[in-house]
């Protein structure tokens, strides 16, 4: 940050005129510039306010320098504009850029912890629903154990039932597996994303939640259209704009989740029943999932009626797509 916070001081100077006083500080800033890169780990342990300060505090020492300088090597006028050039114009740049970016900085660190707690809270209610999903094969496994050690049994038989066995521990493995994925921290990684591929495996998480609840998904994805984004960010956002809908469903219902792409734009369409538990949730407390929508350059429309609640996400997807033979 602060070969940029240099150049902007140097800029600032420039905007006085390009003369003796540019020159020095073009030149005392270029050094400053490398030695506060170094320091710069240092620095960034501060408090934010001491960090506007200290900035500030900086480039007020070296506006008196290079005044000192320009004072007794070019034996300029002592005017009131010269000094507010030096003095004051170099120090207040400088603190009202670092309080902008100090201010981005904060937004940007606690939409981050937004999106961790919000993700928490998620994984809590799903690892409820997992952990009933995993009780059937376990319970199974159990039971042909139970019968593999309490009677000698032929050896065809016997294979019957450690495959059996095997199938149950192989499920109940395969839906910890897909817990866990869930369960990683996001990663900041954008690449092509194939919409038929990332939504199955968003409803297949959601599936033992939607179980829970007696909630049927019911899905149409015909769209295979390619776009940019976060595959990580992606599948949060929609898992949990739709685990929003499916605990706000508490006596069951069905939620439809479509897709269907125009020339240029593929629409992905979700739709849930209205009822007075999804009006005090959280579903509609989706400014986060929408602003990451919008971060990969998606847009977000909400229709509500006393009947069902529908959300519109548009994608613009790219030229090339995939192709089924």
């Amino acid at each position: 940050m602060s070969p940029i916070l240099c150049a902007i001081v140097i800029l600032l100077r420039g905007l006085h005129g390009i003369d003796l006083g540019f020159y020095m500080t073009l030149t005392i800033n270029g050094i400053l510039s490398i030695a506060l890169w170094i320091v710069s780990p240092y620095f960034m342990r501060l408090k934010s306010k001491y960090r506007i300060i200290c900035s500030s505090f900086l480039a007020l020492i070296m506006s008196l320098f290079i005044l000192l300088v320009v004072l007794n090597t070019s034996g300029s006028a002592h005017t009131l504009d010269l000094y507010i050039a030096y003095i004051v114009i170099p120090p207040l740049g400088i603190a009202i850029i670092t309080y902008i970016i100090e201010a981005f900085e904060k937004i940007n660190t606690q939409r981050k912890l937004l999106i961790k707690v919000e993700k928490k809270e998620a994984v809590e209610q799903m690892g409820a629903a997992i952990s009933h999903e995993i009780r059937n094969p376990l319970t199974s496994a159990i039971g042909f154990v139970e019968l593999l050690t309490r009677e000698p049994l032929d050896s065809e038989k016997s294979k019957q039932y450690l495959a059996i066995l095997k199938d149950e521990l192989d499920l109940a493995e395969k839906i910890i597996q897909d817990y866990l994925t869930y369960s990683k921290p996001i990663t900041e990684h954008t690449k092509e994303l194939n919409i038929q591929e990332e939504l199955p495996i968003v409803l297949k998480l959601l599936q033992p939640l939607a179980n829970y609840y007696s909630v049927k998904i019911v899905s149409d994805l015909s769209s295979t259209s390619l776009i940019d984004g976060d595959r990580a960010k992606f599948q949060h956002t929609f898992i949990n704009i739709i685990k929003n809908n499916i605990v706000s469903l508490t006596d069951g219902g069905v939620i439809s989740i479509t897709t269907k792409e125009t020339k240029n734009k593929i629409l992905i369409t979700i739709t849930s029943p209205t009822t007075e538990n999804q009006m005090e949730s959280k579903v509609l407390d989706t400014s986060i999932d929408f602003g990451i929508i919008r971060n990969i350059k998606g847009t977000v429309r909400t229709k509500r009626t006393e009947q069902e609640t529908t959300y519109y996400f548009t994608f613009r997807k790219q030229k090339t797509s995939y192709i089924f033979w």
